[in-house]
């Protein structure tokens, strides 16, 4: 298994969704703006973090407005958005960490030393601005311990930033909230962490939180947090976090459930239809782990829900839970050699 990454590779991306006032054109927008085209160099994609300005400006283009229908709402940003209103940042933050934020937008989308330099800069400008210290962790760090006090001071900047009342009156609702971000990034930057550094219980710890302010969970907590818990052999909770989202289809679900299955009762009819299932949802997934495709030398930018950039992610972040499951490579090679010899049908989802 010389070829597969060990473990766990890097910080987990990052999907930005709109604000829930804002139109699913406008966000068909900002995605074309990100995506990636063939052959692109990944570090050359502009940072999506960056864009998180333009969810600040249609909220204030929508404050004090009364539209009779969500159309009405829909055309009006639509007319902003063609008159080029939401091309350009400017600059409206009145209070300290508002300023130190925008300075964060722009450090998002600079380059090399630029962007740890502003995030000094917006840190001199209010020393509560979590996603100051979340780029500092990733670039200014020098090693595991350096990250994690980074993290944490930004975890404890956003908490002062948002204030009880927040966490209180608004648990359920985060991320939806522009100005709880930061602070999400940095709790959740701080688990992978966390856990990485050993201290698993605090990591899982974080991350079952996290679910419990974001239950739509916009930053993939949840697929984070399934392979911990497979890792950490905590199979009752994994079962309860599988059945929490019980419409996912992607391959971390797809194939924790298998995996699952099969630590808990070994290879019977209900493990191996899970991993059936695992095998219609991602076919690439197994060629990876049974060294039947070599793994690609750089992870992929973006990926889609069944295609082979999923499997290298999946793979790279989840082969050693895999490794370390006696008997389970095996299992997966006895049911994949039957089900690479069925004729093709239709598929169906578990």
């Amino acid at each position: 298994m010389a070829d597969i990454h060990p473990g766990p590779l890097g910080h987990p991306r990052e999907i930005i969704h709109v604000l829930r006032r804002c139109s699913v054109q406008m966000a068909n927008y900002l995605q074309k703006k990100g995506r990636r085209k063939s052959g692109e160099d990944p570090a050359s994609i502009p940072d999506m973090r960056s864009n998180e300005w333009v969810f600040a400006a249609i909220r204030e283009a929508l404050e004090g407005k009364d539209f009779e229908s969500i159309d009405d709402a829909n055309a009006f940003l639509q007319a902003k958005l063609a008159a080029g209103d939401f091309s350009k940042k400017k600059k409206t933050g009145t209070t300290p960490l508002e300023r130190a934020q925008e300075i964060m937008y722009d450090a998002w989308n600079a380059r090399g030393k630029e962007r740890t330099d502003l995030a000094y800069k917006a840190l001199e400008v209010s020393k509560d601005c979590a996603d100051a210290y979340v780029l500092l962790a990733e670039e200014a760090a020098v090693d595991g311990a350096e990250v994690i006090r980074f993290l944490d001071e930004g975890v404890r900047a956003g908490e002062r930033a948002l204030g009880q009342k927040m966490f209180e009156e608004e648990a359920g609702n985060f991320w939806g909230i522009l100005e709880t971000r930061p602070y999400m990034r940095a709790r959740f930057d701080l688990a992978h962490i966390l856990f990485l550094e050993g201290r698993r219980a605090e990591a899982i710890a974080h991350m079952q939180d996290l679910l419990r302010l974001n239950p739509g969970d916009n930053q993939g907590v949840r697929h984070e947090l399934a392979g911990c818990l497979l890792e950490e052999g905590d199979m009752e909770a994994l079962q309860k976090l599988l059945d929490e989202y019980p419409d996912e289809y992607s391959a971390v679900w797809l194939y924790s459930r298998a995996l699952m299955k099969f630590r808990q009762e070994g290879r019977t009819p209900e493990a191996d239809a899970c991993l059936v299932a695992a095998f219609e949802q991602n076919r690439f997934v197994p060629l990876y782990l049974l060294n039947k495709k070599k793994f690609p030398a750089r992870l992929p930018a973006y990926m889609g829900v069944g295609d082979d950039d999923e499997a290298v992610v999946y793979v790279g972040e989840n082969a050693h839970v895999w490794m370390n499951t006696q008997g389970a490579l095996m299992w997966m090679k006895l049911i994949h050699v039957t089900f690479h010899r069925k004729p093709a049908g239709k598929k169906t989802r578990s």
